[in-house]
Formats: structure tokens, C-alpha cells, sequence
């Protein structure tokens, strides 16, 4: 079949070898791009004995299938890999231009295989591939070697991905950075990379992508363009970013505060989307390729102990894990933690979870100055969250018991401190406290990653406009669903919504537009894959495409041998209410029931949680469905055991 989604270029850093392979029709209608692809691409190229940090783990860049077109807000690009924070499969997605410019050279994904002896970098010049020393750009941090590799090049409007110390360092939650500024932040793609010894993938791409039907694609761009800016929520998330929810959550008592510990803090103001604008903090706002929202933050501070900053962002789950979560309410504070963390390349979200989780130790007494290299680790002491992000970093002294993420550091330091590590799979909790929100709860037990949002946000189940009510009366029938704290209808909120965003992460878009924001619909992106591909498609096509996707990142793990024992929610968010509200607990019971439902939706087994042969046969898997039962893990038809 021709191809219909650019060509795939794989580099192999063992031998300096590289190839390409077109992406066909056939696979362009099954998975689409994006994630989609990333996913098949490692299920074929990975076993299940595969090391995250050895030779043989794949690192995937996956730009969407309409990524570096006209459709609006198209810039993400997926990189997958398996997890060294999990050991079980990620993607982690980062925003930018780098994967407009992936698309321009010619690739609609690369695969980086194997390990160098030394540092590298790869250099893609349209259909010029070479893998180039990098020693002297090693240790550099993101921001120095960003600069000194388009220096090195001649072209500073090349785009980069690249580690900082941390990724060279292996920090489990290490992350890929387009740019210095846009992170692929979750489950540590950035410490695959530091193992393969890849410093960065620089890239200058000068072709153009052509639609099968130009007119119709443009006129359906401008469409889908008109929707978004007639959203409700659009005018307030341009101006003041994704911490413009702040102060509400803070209000409803449901904003992640002293790692989980309680509800609220006594003044969000500060570490609000309103506070950078009203405090003269921003400075500009930032757009990804063909966005035209703008949520991104150019910020500076000019005042005060951390006069001189300069960064991007902080969004609301850095300002929540550096700031409420850390007991930290500076402004300053938090946009000079987000910055270290930007230019080390780690994710924000694990790193703040990590300090948490050591304050409260030593608050309660299993961690003395002295086991904290001196380091005066407590709740909202700005200077120490920054010596400590430093030696996460680099390793250095308890920063590298740290480093290996927030479930490894409770069994080396032991006692009670598993309870307060606000992790599952190994991933550290995002900033929802989903004992209030129970398709959250769902939808973070599930997600093949760990606890997080950016998997299957199921924002709309606070129904907190027109648009998100209107949908959950989509998806159940009844608009009154659209409270957090039932768990009516839960498995089928979940399930729409992650067969939404893997589709959309697949096409490139931003989940803003999709999940958070509801102007791109599933009939919207059918009808632009249809224009830009000339293979027509219905929604259900689509959303057949994104569950597809979704069974095949669970069946990844399944041959890793996890189970429905792996499908499950932080000891915390089991076990203890916040005092700010102690009616709200994610139970066994309540959870369980919920899985039950989620599994039967998706024809998995309940006992197991593993697919069933009907269920992989129906989407077309028939290859991984007698893959996984010759390993013995494929789903059988029996209720769930206790």
C-alpha cells in the first residue's frame, strides 16, 4: 500500500547505522500517528525482558499525524519508550515547534535504537541523518547546550530535544526538552535518552506536507479554528494560562497541599495564573506550533531573593507540586524552582512529589538535617528545594535516593513513609486530589503510566461549563453526572475520554482542544483526517483508532506481567481523608466496583484485567491476542476473583 503518513527514520546509536521505512495506509488507519504509532512501534520493537535503561529499550519521537499542517494546535509530539520510574510502558507528551520541523524533514517518527560509547547527538538536515560527538556539550545544562548546539550548527532556528543533567545523571524522572522550555516530562524518557548517551536530536526540516484535499483540509483548519475561540473557556485559559483554575480548587478544598495532606492552603493567590499578570510577573505568552491559545508563560522576576529569573510557565501542576504541595507560597520562589527544573530537565510534577515526601519524613522524624546532607528540608524553605532540585540533579548526597523517585526512596528509608509516598506504579501522583474526583480516581488507577492526568483528563466531570455538561450528558444520558464525587457512570466518562485523547494525541492536537477545552470534536478530527489523508473515516473510525491504541499500551504492560493488583491508587488516597474534607476517600470497595465496570466496557478480563482474545480480535490485534496467550496472559471470561 502507499504511503500515507511520511516515513518512519530509525538510528541506530550502536553502529551509526540509519534507515527509514514508509508508514502505509493500512497503518495509518489503524493507529494514525503520533501515539498511536509510537505504541505499535514499541510493542513490535521491545520485549517483554527489555531493561528501560539498557541498549535494547527504543526511544520514540512521534509528531502527529497532522502536526506542522494548518490545523490549530496540531504541535505535540509523543515520545515513547518503556519506563525506568515503572518499568512499564510511557509516553510522555511535549509541546514546541520541534515536531513541526520532524514533519518538514520527512519523518513522521524516529526510533533511536541501541547505545554510543560517548556522548552524541543526532543531526537530522532534511534527508541528511549523521550522529555527531557531543562530548563538549555533556554536563552542559539545557539552556547552555540548546544554545551551543545551534551555535555549533550555524542555525539558530533548528529545533532541539534534548537532556539536561538529569537525564545524563539517569534520574528516574528525567525529562525530554524541546527547546529549554516545552517538556516531555513523565516517567523518565529523558533518563532513556541520558542511557543511550544522546544529548540532544537537532533538526532542520525545509519540505512542505501536503493534504489529499487542500481546500477541504484548510476549510475545515478555519472551522475547527472558529470553535475554539467561541469556547467558553478559551478567552481565560489565553490570558491566564492553566494556574487561572487555581484559586477555585483552593477554594473548593480540593487543591493538593502539603503532599496530600490537606485540601487547601491560606493564600493561593500567589501561585495563581491572576498573580502572574496582576503582579507583573508575565511577561509575554507562549504558543506552540500553529497554536492559538497562547497558554504557555514567558515570566521573569524582578524583585526580591530571586530577582533575575527568567523561565516559562510555571502551568498549575508545577505551581501545585512546587508551591501548595511544598508549603512554598512565593511567586518568586515557585518560578525559580520551575526554572531549575527546566534547565536540569526534570519533571516538575515528580520532583516536587519527591521533596514533599521528604519534608513530611522530616517532619514526622525518619529524616534528621544530617541524613539530608544538611540541607534544612521543611515546609515553604525555598533556598533548600533549590539546593536539593541540585543534587537530584546531579546525584549528589541524599539527592540521589531521591532521584530514584518517591517508591524506591520509601523502602530505602522505611517505617511508615510508604504511606505518604503519593505514587503507584511508581509514578508520583499529579496535582488532583482524586479522593474528590472519582473518574479521575478511575482514570488514574488504570493509566498505564501511573497516577497522572495527562493519560485520559477527565476534566469535564466538574462540569464547570456549558460545554463539559453538555458533554458528560453525551456520554451518560444526564447532564446532573457531571459532579466529581459520584461514581455513577464513571467507567464509561473514562473510557470515552481516553479513546478521545489518545485520537487526539495521535493527530498532534493539544488535549486543550479536545479534553479540557471541547471545540475539536471526534467528528471534527474524523472529518480532518479524512481531508488531510483521503481515507474517509467516521468518528467512531477515529475513537475505534484511539481505543485501539489505549488496549495495545495495556497489553505492553500485561507482557511486562502486570495484573489488576498494578491497577490501583496511592496508600494515601486509599486510606486518609484530608481534614478539609473528610467525607472524601478513594475506598477498595468503591474502586473496585468501578473497575469492574471499566473492564467489562472494554471486554478485559475482571480477574486479571487482561484483554480478552474477542476484545484484541475485534480491534484487529490478532497478533498480539496469540502473542499474549502464548506467554498464558490472555484475558478469560471468568468474574473477578477475590
Amino acid at each position: 500500500m502507499k504511503p500515507t503518513g511520511g516515513h518512519i527514520l530509525h538510528v541506530d546509536l550502536s553502529t551509526g547505522r540509519n534507515w527509514t521505512e514508509p508508514v502505509s495506509e493500512a497503518h495509518t488507519a489503524a493507529f494514525t500517528g503520533g501515539r498511536g504509532v509510537g505504541a505499535a512501534l514499541l510493542w513490535h520493537g521491545t520485549g517483554p525482558g527489555v531493561q528501560p535503561l539498557g541498549p535494547d529499550n527504543l526511544l520514540i519521537f512521534g509528531p502527529g499525524l497532522l502536526t506542522g499542517t494548518a490545523a490549530p494546535c496540531s504541535g505535540r509530539t509523543t515520545v515513547t519508550a518503556m519506563s525506568p520510574a515503572t518499568g512499564l510502558y510511557v509516553k510522555t507528551s511535549g509541546g514546541g515547534h520541534f515536531g513541526a520541523q520532524l514533519k518538514y524533514a520527512g519523518y513522521s517518527h524516529l526510533v533511536v535504537h541501541g547505545q554510543a560509547d560517548q556522548p552524541a547527538y543526532i543531526w537530522i538536515d532534511d534527508g541528511k541523518v549523521e550522529v555527531r560527538d557531543a562530548a563538549r556539550f555533556w554536563a552542559m545544562d539545557g539552556r547552555t547546550a540548546d544554545a551551543a548546539i545551534k551555535h555549533a550548527i550555524g542555525d539558530e532556528d533548528i529545533q532541539v530535544a534534548l537532556i539536561g543533567p538529569g537525564g545524563e545523571n539517569l534520574v528516574a524522572f528525567a525529562a525530554v526538552m524541546f527547546s529549554v522550555h516545552h517538556a516531555a516530562a513523565r516517567g523518565g524518557a529523558g533518563a532513556v535518552m541520558g542511557s543511550k548517551r544522546l544529548k540532544a536530536v537537532a533538526v532542520r526540516g525545509t519540505g512542505a506536507i501536503a493534504a489529499a484535499n487542500p481546500s477541504r483540509f484548510h476549510d475545515l483548519a478555519a472551522r475547527a479554528r472558529e470553535a475554539l475561540q467561541s469556547e467558553s473557556g478559551y478567552a481565560g485559559l489565553a490570558k491566564y494560562g492553566t494556574s487561572g483554575t487555581l484559586n477555585a480548587l483552593n477554594e473548593q478544598r480540593i487543591l493538593p497541599s502539603y503532599n496530600f495532606q490537606r485540601g487547601t492552603v491560606r493564600d493561593g493567590y500567589p501561585l495563581t495564573g491572576e498573580a502572574l499578570v496582576q503582579e507583573g510577573y508575565l511577561k509575554g505568552r507562549v504558543a506552540c506550533f500553529g497554536c492559538i491559545i497562547g497558554c504557555h508563560r514567558r515570566t521573569a522576576v524582578e524583585r526580591g531573593r530571586f530577582a533575575g529569573t527568567e523561565t516559562c510557565g510555571p502551568e498549575y501542576e508545577t505551581m501545585s507540586a512546587l508551591g501548595s504541595g511544598c508549603g512554598l507560597l512565593d511567586t518568586g520562589a515557585v518560578l525559580k524552582a520551575n526554572d531549575l527544573c527546566n534547565i536540569y530537565g526534570l519533571d516538575t510534577i515528580s520532583a516536587g512529589g519527591v521533596l514533599q515526601w521528604a519534608m513530611e519524613c522530616r517532619e514526622k522524624g525518619l529524616l534528621t538535617a544530617g541524613d539530608l546532607d544538611g540541607v534544612d528540608l521543611r515546609w515553604g524553605n525555598a533556598e533548600a528545594m533549590n539546593a536539593m532540585i541540585r543534587k537530584i540533579a546531579f546525584r549528589e548526597g541524599f539527592g540521589s535516593v531521591l532521584a530514584d523517585g518517591v517508591r524506591r526512596a520509601a523502602e530505602q528509608v522505611g517505617g511508615d513513609s510508604y504511606r505518604w509516598a503519593v505514587q503507584a506504579k511508581g509514578l508520583e501522583q499529579s496535582r488532583v486530589d482524586t479522593r474528590s474526583a472519582k473518574a479521575y480516581a478511575l482514570a488514574f488507577a488504570v493509566n498505564p503510566r501511573g497516577p497522572d492526568h495527562l493519560h485520559t483528563e477527565t476534566f469535564a466531570e466538574f462540569g464547570m461549563s456549558p460545554e463539559s455538561r453538555a458533554l458528560i450528558r453525551e456520554i451518560t444520558g444526564d447532564e446532573e453526572l457531571a459532579v466529581p464525587y459520584l461514581t455513577d457512570k464513571r467507567a464509561e466518562i473514562v473510557r470515552w475520554h481516553e479513546d478521545c485523547y489518545a485520537l487526539t494525541e495521535a493527530l498532534g492536537f493539544c488535549v486543550f482542544t479536545t479534553t479540557a477545552l471541547y471545540g475539536i470534536t471526534p467528528r471534527l478530527m474524523a472529518d480532518m483526517f479524512s481531508a488531510f489523508t483521503g481515507l474517509e473515516a467516521t468518528a467512531d473510525d477515529l475513537m475505534l483508532v484511539g481505543r485501539r491504541a489505549v488496549t495495545l499500551e495495556k497489553c505492553i504492560n500485561v507482557r511486562r506481567g502486570a495484573d489488576r493488583k498494578a491497577d490501583t491508587l496511592p496508600w494515601r488516597m486509599m486510606n486518609e481523608a484530608s481534614p478539609d474534607r473528610p467525607e472524601a476517600i478513594n475506598g477498595r470497595e468503591e474502586l473496585d466496583r468501578m473497575l469492574d465496570e471499566y473492564y467489562r466496557l472494554h471486554g478485559w478480563d475482571p480477574a486479571t484485567s487482561w484483554p480478552t482474545r474477542p476484545c484484541l480480535e475485534a480491534l484487529g490485534l490478532e497478533a498480539v491476542a496469540a502473542e499474549l496467550e502464548r506467554a498464558g496472559k490472555i484475558g478469560g471470561s471468568g468474574g473477578r476473583q477475590s
